[in-house]
């Protein structure tokens, strides 16, 4: 029996998770709150020691917050320390370790304009789709100025 099927350990996702910059959590909380309506689940900080041990990163401080999505929740993770994190804006979708959200959307020009003002550019016009299970609908990249990539999919509407 395939997986498809119902003989799997996995039985669904959990979230996806973004680290965002002390500076930008507000912004980026925005956009997934105020810009796309979604549910502010939890927010609050985490015990440090138990931290350091789940992510294996000596002095992680962090605040955590959830959103929920259709269907999945999003964890948005500031750490405030330790001090000598990086910055990964100069990350490109061809490098390894690059990851990106795909929002299904009703008007991917709607979703644009919104995500344009909580900071989000798009790195290129909305385009069709041409192949694959979204032929049909145009898709756009939008960046922040730290990376965060998320890819918006669906019709043209206006």
């Amino acid at each position: 029996m395939s997986a498809a099927e119902g003989n799997s350990l996995v039985k669904g996702f959990n979230h996806t998770s973004y680290t965002i910059s002390d500076d930008d959590f507000d912004r980026v909380m925005g956009l997934f709150t105020d810009g796309l309506g979604f549910p502010l689940l939890a927010k609050g900080p985490r015990d440090p020691k138990n931290m350091e041990t789940v992510v294996g990163v000596p002095g992680a401080d962090v605040i955590i917050a959830y959103v929920q999505a259709p269907n999945h929740r999003l964890e948005i993770i500031n750490y405030l320390s330790p001090d000598n994190r990086k910055r990964t804006d100069q990350i490109r979708p061809c490098d390894t370790g690059f990851t990106h959200l795909a929002f299904d959307v009703t008007d991917i020009d709607k979703a644009l304009s919104i995500a344009n003002k909580y900071g989000f550019k798009e790195v290129h016009e909305p385009l069709p789709v041409s192949a694959g299970p979204n032929v049909g609908n145009f898709c756009v990249y939008t960046r922040d100025k730290n990376g965060m990539t998320i890819e918006y999919i669906g019709p043209r509407v206006s």
